[in-house]
Parts: C-alpha cells; sequence; structure tokens
C-alpha cells in the first residue's frame, strides 16, 4: 500500500471494494449514484449487497478521485496501470485531476506511482497535500 495509506474493504464474495478515506475528495458521485451501496448517513456506509456486482463496477470506475476502487475475489488485489494517454482536468471549484499512470515526488524525493485518477488540492486547504482531501467544499473554494 503506498505511504501507509488507510484503507477499507467490503466484498460480495464476487468482488472486494477498496475505500481509501485519505483520497476521497467527498466528490459525492458514489452515493448519488448508487444510495443502495453507498450511503454516508449509515454505518459503515457502504452496503455491499446493496446492488449487482456489475451496478458496483460501474459506480466505482465513476468514482474521480480513486478514493473507491475494486478487484475481482478470483484474482486478487492488483495495482494496474491504465493504458490511456495523461490527461489534465480543472474542476469547477475543486481540485485538478490527472488522469492515467504518473509519478508524484514529495519534498524528501520519495515517489509514488498513481494511476487511473489522481486528485491535486487546488484550493491550498487540504491537508493531504498535495492531494485533494475534499476541503474546497468545507472553505467554499472558488476560483477566479
Amino acid at each position: 500500500m503506498e505511504n501507509n495509506e488507510q484503507q477499507k474493504t467490503y466484498s460480495n464474495g464476487e468482488i472486494t471494494v477498496v475505500w481509501k478515506p485519505n483520497t476521497c475528495i467527498h466528490s459525492t458521485m458514489c452515493w448519488k449514484g448508487l444510495i443502495e451501496v453507498f450511503n454516508p448517513k449509515k454505518r459503515p456506509w457502504v452496503d455491499i449487497q446493496g446492488a449487482t456486482t456489475e451496478q458496483i463496477i460501474e459506480q466505482v470506475n465513476k468514482c474521480p478521485s480513486g478514493a473507491l476502487s475494486y478487484f475481482k475475489n478470483e484474482e486478487g488485489e492488483k495495482i494496474e496501470a491504465v493504458n490511456t494517454e495523461s490527461l489534465v482536468e480543472v474542476t469547477k471549484n475543486g481540485p485538478i485531476l490527472v488522469y492515467g499512470n504518473i509519478q508524484v515526488k514529495d519534498t524528501e524525493g520519495n515517489i509514488q506511482k498513481k494511476h487511473k485518477v489522481t486528485a491535486f488540492c487546488r484550493c491550498g486547504a487540504s491537508n493531504n497535500k498535495p492531494y485533494c482531501d475534499g476541503s474546497h467544499l468545507k472553505i467554499n473554494f472558488q476560483a477566479s
């Protein structure tokens, strides 16, 4: 696991959904798209039995920060590079999203490999810099 990042797992027997709370930017796409599985008002907030495996996979793939991921239990967990060109997206009043395989070098020279989507802080308020932690919502960040 990269940088000793906390993660929680939820399995339905076919797949395991992995949630990395420190990576979550609170876009709300998960629960707005599949409240039967992802419900922030319940504990635990993920009910893996709430929908079909296909529905869960489809929703997890929409996670803009990569905080939600999954693996098929028969294959085991593996970090897969994506086969795509890199793309940088500046979101309205939110983070900078970088899609694709990248390496992030910190101030001590340590390198983290990131795949799929990486959300970088744009507002300056994140407690997980250089990554977004959703603080832009708390401070009502407005891009100029």
